[in-house]
């Protein structure tokens, strides 16, 4: 829900700096101590963040390591496998802008399209493009940072929100700043993205996703929910959450006498697995698993799912930094794709769930970390730390 920029910083200073430096010829270590080093690391920052289970699965060449650690429930202690299901967040975007570049190879869209030629009534959808809306650039608000919406989501986890309600949320704010003047991550751009995708094509978002990228690509056990499915395809891990969404949208670090007790064991945090996914719609709300994200990064960066190979590289040459004035400190962005340092891909992080996938074209590397609670005590993003360090220790010593 808040600025991917903020969320991922830690994440993109790293992966960059592995990415540069000595280029001397080294050899990578040995298979078993891989894998003894990636459980270490899964276990301690596990530890650290209070995280109740991780989920990761490494691909590298013909190499493959995967880890779990942890519980599908706090009181289930069956660990998880990469077949587990989570709900997964932001990873959705990537999805949902794979659609819209599909529709643009086919003519049926352009990148420079007017939102106002598809939605009339979007205010000053006239200046809005298509591809700032992939871009984060719009400056439309976004409707999760809005105090009275995260209370909802406090209230009635189960209300079933209307995607029209939620792209009128963030139109009827103020915006950040005027369209292509700016970067700003908001999860309207993309609710706003899906309703003109449904318009174009008259089906709705779940069978544009099921029919475009889900079923060509075999991804079996991905899904998206229907307004009124709050469930998991079995098995799947629950999601957990310290405080409210109320108290995440000022800041997602606990106060300290609550995170002293969590620590301790003193209060646990709330099941939160039941959340009505409508909330987050076409921005989050696909459910996967770590094997079927392993398959669809590969193609996502590859471009698989596109006929177009210089629509490919379009996407992925157009992932500029989100700051220019300090680039190699945060991730960029361009086109509903992510880049941390040489990683392609994206976040999310939802209440009650955190993930993590990118894929390295230069060294055909894969790396999914799927986690059961957003934020640790400290505000700490547990499967973007992982991910990090994972990457790390792939480099040659």
């Amino acid at each position: 829900m808040k600025s991917l920029v903020a969320l991922s910083l830690s994440v993109a200073v790293s992966l960059t700096a592995c990415a540069s430096g000595d280029q001397a010829p080294v050899q990578q270590a040995p298979q078993h101590d891989i894998q003894t080093t990636l459980t270490e690391i899964v276990h301690r920052v596990r530890e650290t963040t209070l995280v109740p289970a991780v989920v990761v699965s490494v691909h590298k060449g013909a190499s493959s390591w995967h880890v779990v650690s942890g519980g599908r429930a706090l009181d289930d202690k069956t660990a998880p496998t990469v077949d587990d299901h989570f709900r997964v967040g932001s990873i959705t975007k990537t999805m949902v802008a794979t659609v819209a570049l599909q529709l643009v190879e086919e003519g049926k869209i352009g990148l420079d399209d007017a939102v106002s030629e598809y939605l009339p009534d979007t205010p000053n959808g006239q200046n809005i493009t298509i591809r700032e809306l992939l871009d984060m650039r719009s400056g439309l608000f976004s409707y999760t940072e809005d105090e009275d919406f995260n209370r909802t989501l406090d209230d009635d986890p189960g209300h079933v929100w209307d995607p029209e309600d939620l792209a009128e949320l963030g139109e009827s704010s103020k915006p950040y700043f005027k369209p292509n003047k700016g970067y700003r991550y908001t999860n309207t751009n993309t609710v706003v993205l899906a309703l003109i995708l449904q318009k174009i094509t008259a089906e709705d978002i779940g069978t544009l996703l099921r029919t475009r990228v889900f079923q060509p690509l075999q991804l079996r056990q991905t899904s998206f929910p229907g307004p009124d499915d709050v469930s998991l395809q079995s098995p799947f891990v629950h999601g957990y959450l310290y405080g409210t969404n109320s108290q995440a949208r000022i800041s997602p670090v606990l106060p300290p006498a609550q995170a002293r007790a969590a620590k301790l064991g003193l209060i646990r945090p709330d099941d939160v697995t039941a959340l009505n996914p409508s909330w987050i719609w076409s921005a989050g709300a696909v459910i996967s698993t770590a094997s079927d994200l392993a398959i669809y990064a590969k193609a996502l960066v590859q471009g698989t799912l596109l006929h177009d190979k210089n629509l490919q590289e379009l996407r992925v040459a157009s992932a500029h930094s989100t700051d220019p004035e300090n680039p190699a400190a945060v991730p960029a962005y361009g086109l509903g794709l992510m880049a941390f340092g040489p990683l392609y891909g994206h976040d999310g992080a939802i209440p009650g769930y955190q993930s993590f996938m990118g894929y390295d074209p230069a060294t055909d590397t894969t790396i999914i970390v799927l986690c059961d609670m957003r934020d640790g005590p400290t505000g700490v993003r547990p499967a973007n730390e992982i991910a990090k360090e994972i990457y790390g220790a792939l480099q040659p010593q």
